[in-house]
This record gives C-alpha cells, sequence and structure tokens, in this order.
C-alpha cells in the first residue's frame, strides 16, 4: 500500500473513531437501549430458513414459545413468478442446490418496525424483502433487490433504515423500515454478506465474502474466490468513506494462509476494535480500526469428527457465527462445522467450555445481556449460554433449519398473526 494511500485509509479511520468515541477509552457498554414503548413486548424472531416461518420466543429466561409467523403468504404467486422466468428458475434452482442444500431459501434475516407493528424479512429465494403485519401476517410492501438473492440486513439504531445485501449483484439496498422505499444504494465487492451500522448511526460497514458455491476450496485456489473486501459507506449518503481489503492486514500479520472473507463480526462496545471470523477458520481475529492492523487471532479446537475436507464445509464457513457481551468482556462464538459454541474472555483470549451444539449457525445477545443464543440449524432449536459461565441454560425447539435470531419488538399479549 502506498503511503498516500495509508494515510487517507488511518483519517478515515480517524473520522470513524470521532463518530463513535475516543479508541483511549475504556470499553463501555454505550448508551442504555431505550425501553420497548408502552404496549411492546421484547422477544426474540427465529428465522426457520428452510420452513418459511419465524418463531417468536421470549426473549430471556426460559425462550418460552410466543408465537409464530409465516413469512412466505404470497408462495404460490412468487412461485409462479419464478416457473415463467428461466433466468429467475435457473437462479431459484441455483440457491436451492448450492447455498440452501438442496432446500429452498425462505427466511434468511428479519427485524422488527419501531413500533411492533410489523416484521422485516430478506427472503433469498425469493430475492426480495417483504415488510409482514403481524396482527394480519398480511404483507405490507415488498421490495424485489437487484439480482436474485437477498441475504443478511442490518437496521439502523434508530429503527428507521434497514440494509439487505443483495448477494448476485453486489449491491447493498438502504430501504425506509416503514414503507419499504428505497433509499439508495451502493457497491460493494463480491457476494456482500453481513452488514452493521455503528451505533451512531453514522456509517454502514459490508463485508463481502466472495463466491462461496464452488469446490474451488483449497487454499492455493483462493485466489478464484473473488474480490472480498470491507467497504464502509456514509450511511445518508451512501458515498464510500473507506474500503479494508483485509488481504493485506493478514499478509502483514503472518497469516498469509488464511481467507480474506469477512463472514460475522462484533465491534468492541468503544467501536475501536472489530472481531470477525474467516471463511474455512475455526476462530476470529482482533483488528485495530485507529490503526488499520490486525492485532490478535484466536484459533479455537477443532472436532476431530470435522471432515478435513473443506468442500464439505456449508457455504465455506467453519465457524459462522459471532457476539459479544454487552459490557464488552465476552464473545459468543458459534463453531459451525465442529459442533460447539463456546464463550470466550476478550481480555485473554481464552475459551470456556465447548457447548455441543449441531451446526450453530448465528449468535445473539438475549434480551437482559447475560447469555447469548444460538441457532442450531442442524436439530431445529436454539440454545442459550451464560455469558458467566460459558454454560448451557436452555434449549427450545424451533422450524425447519433456524439461522437468524434478532431481538424484536410484537404488541403486548400478542400470540401470532388472526386467522383469515
Amino acid at each position: 500500500m502506498s503511503r498516500t494511500l495509508r494515510t487517507l485509509g488511518l483519517l478515515a479511520a480517524a473520522t470513524l473513531l470521532a463518530a463513535a468515541g475516543p479508541a483511549t477509552a475504556a470499553p463501555a457498554a454505550g448508551p442504555a437501549p431505550a425501553p420497548p414503548a408502552d404496549g411492546l413486548r421484547e422477544v426474540l424472531f427465529v428465522g426457520n430458513n428452510w420452513e418459511g416461518t419465524a418463531d417468536v420466543l421470549d426473549s430471556t429466561g426460559s425462550l418460552g414459545k410466543v408465537g409464530r409467523i409465516n413469512v412466505i403468504p404470497d408462495k404460490a404467486e412468487r412461485l409462479r413468478e419464478i416457473y415463467l422466468n428461466p433466468v429467475r428458475l435457473a437462479f431459484f434452482l441455483g440457491v436451492r442446490e448450492t447455498a440452501g442444500e438442496g432446500h429452498d431459501q425462505f427466511v434468511d434475516d428479519m427485524y422488527t418496525t419501531p413500533d411492533g407493528t410489523a416484521v422485516v424479512v430478506s427472503r433469498p429465494s425469493f430475492a426480495d424483502v417483504v415488510s409482514i403485519d403481524v396482527r394480519s401476517g398480511r404483507i405490507n410492501w415488498r421490495f424485489p433487490v437487484a439480482g436474485f438473492r437477498s441475504d443478511h440486513m442490518a437496521v439502523s439504531p434508530d429503527g428507521a433504515r434497514v440494509a439487505v445485501s443483495a448477494s448476485t449483484a453486489n449491491t447493498v439496498h438502504v430501504l425506509d423500515i416503514a414503507t419499504g422505499r428505497g433509499l439508495g444504494s451502493f457497491r460493494t465487492g463480491d457476494k456482500p454478506h453481513e452488514n452493521t451500522f455503528t451505533r451512531d448511526g453514522r456509517f454502514l460497514w459490508n463485508s463481502s465474502i466472495g463466491e462461496v458455491n464452488t469446490a474451488l476450496d483449497a487454499p492455493w485456489l483462493d485466489w478464484t474466490k473473488g474480490d472480498r473486501k470491507i467497504t464502509v459507506v456514509d450511511a445518508h449518503t451512501f458515498r464510500t468513506v473507506r474500503v479494508i481489503d483485509m488481504r493485506e492486514r493478514l499478509d502483514a500479520f503472518g497469516r498469509p494462509d488464511l481467507s480474506d472473507a469477512v463472514r460475522p463480526v462484533s465491534f468492541s462496545p468503544d467501536e475501536s476494535k472489530l472481531y470477525f471470523q474467516v471463511s474455512f477458520f475455526n476462530g476470529f481475529l482482533e483488528y485495530d480500526v485507529a490503526t488499520d492492523r490486525i492485532t490478535r487471532l484466536k484459533t479455537l479446537p477443532g472436532n476431530p469428527d470435522t471432515s478435513a475436507d473443506r468442500t464439505t464445509w456449508v457455504n465455506d464457513s467453519r465457524h459462522h457465527g459471532m457476539s459479544m457481551s454487552p459490557d464488552g468482556a465476552r464473545l459468543c462464538v458459534a463453531g459451525t462445522m465442529d459442533d460447539y459454541a463456546t464463550v470466550v474472555d476478550r481480555a485473554t483470549l481464552a475459551e470456556g467450555p465447548l457447548v455441543p451444539a449441531d451446526k450453530p449457525y448465528w449468535a445473539t445477545v438475549d434480551g437482559d445481556g447475560t447469555a447469548c443464543v444460538i441457532s442450531e440449524s442442524g436439530s431445529d432449536q436454539v440454545t442459550a449460554i451464560d455469558f458467566a459461565t460459558g454454560l448451557k441454560r436452555v434449549s427450545v425447539p424451533v422450524g425447519d433449519h433456524p439461522q437468524r435470531i434478532r431481538i424484536g419488538h410484537v404488541p403486548a399479549g400478542w400470540t401470532g398473526p388472526a386467522a383469515r
């Protein structure tokens, strides 16, 4: 990297940190989240990817079942459109046979509106985002994304905007969460994946993971995976503020063997550190935003029963899913292909007990911040793990192939859409 480009990158980092708070400050939990508005109940939404439903659970404690929403009420109409369009049909079947492991992907990500009246869902196989009224189960609005597949989303801190990756179009759309109106978009690297708003809502980080559906998974063929990078944009103008190529940072750290495809991420509470997973790796890395360099790496145990054949790992994931306790002291990591989850001390990087789990695919902090909740996509359940002890609290059954889990709100007394 030239001195000029590096200087520009560090200036951009300084801008980001100025928005997030001083890098020298001790990690803090940040502003306390506003309590739910009167008449709302905090819940966990669990997206059952292959089934096309979202289970709604208590956000703490026993994770008791509250209700369920059908997120594909328009399935017949969407399938009719797809089967009448040969190009769309080819991509629809391609999603089924690759990312879907032989199944249609009906729900990837979801967030509720601030008033708790609707849940907004990205539906990969239908290449769209929809808003569903939680009382009636009807669709309020639908936004077809560019290309042929929608993916991970993020909601702005004020709850007014939702960002969604259009993975085959190398584009991220930002929508008005209430109306579905497109507010803007920006270009990314190949196959945009994770989206993260900074806590003040000024910036949006997107990581692109490249081509994950080929069998060219040997380390020496990593170059075939495409243009992978983190794109940081102004969340209101959608202009690129900074581009981070982790290939350069990994090489400088002495790990040219690791993939530069950034998967799930977690910021420290003061946003001075970014923790991220990469394809094919059982562990995660720490990136210092101000100095623009990788500072630490944590390798987590491999399961001796995990196949060494990288082509058998789902969408190039070895580990996929990470969340951080609100005080910034601990990370919860989903060891997807190694069939466990564990809590890691952020100061020492020492892992806690390995909690057995069946293909855990995501990790989210529960409503009171004392546990992380993982989705066990292989056994159709979600499991809460105590941040303090690293031990399992409870597991509850959900629908077919749960993946994303998000905190949301529904009207008090809600138990599901009214029968029609």
